[in-house]
């Protein structure tokens, strides 16, 4: 299933898409995507519903709706640094033995085609476009990576905003850097994990004002999804819903030559194959 929610922010509303003009929708069975639907075995709860509306022709057509996170606010935002290695490289960084964590607000999540705002102070605001995994269920010390496989709800393509020098000329931790308003959008779906064939052979890619500045693909990452899930699992306890963001291949403003960021009327368009597409029009600070 491809999980979304369309509407105003506060008041989206939960469907499953069809295509790219048709939808289900779940509102009056589902209150919304969130740490409750998928901790009670909403995913497996609402397939057959699906295929029964889709079968009786009960679908729906887009109507120009904004688009939301395909899943209500997490419990929290977890991420993933320098996990591919030729962004590593061009951080001027070894790449890792272990994941490196960091957190990022959960009051981040925006919808997929919603404003970025730069913060107030930022001259070094720059964009990654990364794979997200929503987590299905609570889960802790989990014993393998099959274990692990079986926690993930689903993937999402997230742009994992980033204000560099609040990142790393600021001293402390990459938080501060990582989590201004708008930095996390996601969306636009929530693609279940049964609709991933191969989850390390998705292409990946960026540009921002019509000039491609990332190329990637999920076969470079160092630490796979299922390998992250089982390590974090050791750490902290997952909630359903829960958002992990991978890490994002080269490309970033910060590894370019001279480095370049984000300005006001910038237009970012990002996507993953088989998750879509994301459009941000970068605005000034409030």
């Amino acid at each position: 299933m491809y999980l979304m929610r369309i509407g105003a922010p506060g008041a989206e509303k939960p469907v499953a898409r069809i295509d790219d003009e048709t939808y289900v929708d779940l509102s009056d069975t589902v209150t919304d995507f969130d740490e409750r639907f998928f901790g009670s075995g909403g995913l497996d709860r609402v397939r057959p519903l699906v295929a029964e509306r889709m079968a009786a022709g009960r679908v729906a057509r887009f109507a120009g709706e904004r688009v939301g996170a395909p899943f209500a606010r997490p419990h929290q935002i977890l991420c993933i640094g320098l996990n591919y290695r030729d962004h590593a490289a061009e951080s001027g960084m070894p790449v890792p033995d272990e994941p490196i964590l960091f957190t990022k607000s959960p009051n981040t999540l925006i919808g997929p085609n919603d404003d970025v705002r730069v913060p107030r102070g930022s001259t070094k605001t720059d964009w990654e476009v990364e794979l997200g995994i929503v987590i299905g269920r609570r889960t802790s010390y989990l014993e393998s990576v099959e274990e692990a496989r079986a926690a993930i709800a689903g993937y999402v393509v997230v742009n994992d905003v980033s204000e560099r020098g609040f990142q790393l000329e600021r001293g402390g931790q990459w938080a501060k850097g990582k989590s201004a308003e708008t930095f996390n959008p996601a969306g636009p779906w929530l693609a279940t994990a049964d609709e991933i064939d191969d989850v390390l052979a998705l292409d990946m890619w960026l540009d921002v004002n019509g000039m491609r500045r990332q190329t990637g693909n999920t076969k470079t990452m160092v630490f796979d999804p299922y390998f992250i899930v089982h390590y974090l699992s050791q750490f902290l306890v997952l909630e359903p819903g829960d958002l992990i963001n991978t890490g994002t291949p080269p490309g970033v403003g910060m590894g370019l030559t001279p480095p370049t960021y984000l300005r006001p009327g910038d237009v970012m368009e990002l996507g993953i194959r088989h998750l879509g597409v994301q459009r941000q029009r970068v605005v000034a600070p409030r």
